[in-house]
């Protein structure tokens, strides 16, 4: 441990901290440097590179929003679970603009190596679709329906793109309720 008190657990929240601050782009081993007042070469010793730094970013974000999904769903079913994992999901993404870019990342099995992983996120994603009654291969159009639905909005909305003067919350629930409709009314495969 250096001077500064350094952790791998320290140096990962300080740059999910940056990330949210500076956007993924700007979380870099020197801005972080900075941070603890510390020379670059002292934070080699909790990450291997810039990418590591970036991976743990994004395995944090993943697990941080994991938590709020599963709270949010606990004990809901249907209509229900997926409008509180909708809100979940976005409200995670607004609250933490640069974590929820992190986790957008496609990771590599190299890039998780010896780390831990968490698939909670995609675990819940399927729970809630079950509840639907889809099975494969529609279990797996529905899941990437509603990441692409739901990563579409709140991608356009963090970057200031819905300019209409309707409420983009108004809009966030009619979505919701769209989705809801087409999963109801799935077409099944074959």
């Amino acid at each position: 441990m250096g001077r500064a008190g350094l952790t791998a657990e320290r140096v990962v929240g300080a740059a999910a901290e940056l990330a949210d601050e500076a956007g993924v782009d700007g979380v870099t081993v020197s801005a972080l440097a900075r941070r603890f007042g510390v020379k670059d070469a002292s934070l080699y010793s909790h990450i291997r590179s810039l990418r590591d730094l970036r991976v743990r970013v994004a395995l944090r974000a993943n697990a941080e929003l994991a938590d709020r999904l599963e709270a949010a769903v606990a004990g809901r079913a249907g209509r229900d679970a997926l409008a509180a994992f909708a809100d979940a999901y976005r409200a995670y993404a607004l609250a933490h603009p640069g974590r929820y870019a992190a986790a957008q990342m496609p990771l590599t099995a190299d890039d998780v190596a010896g780390l831990e992983t968490d698939t909670r996120c995609g675990e819940l994603v399927y729970a809630v679709l079950r509840a639907y009654g889809l099975a494969e291969p529609d279990l797996t159009d529905a899941a990437r329906l509603l990441r692409g639905t739901f990563h579409g909005f709140v991608t356009l909305e963090s970057a200031g793109g819905f300019q209409h003067p309707r409420a983009t919350g108004a809009s966030w629930a009619a979505a919701v309720e769209a989705l809801h409709a087409a999963l109801v009314n799935w077409p099944r495969a074959g």
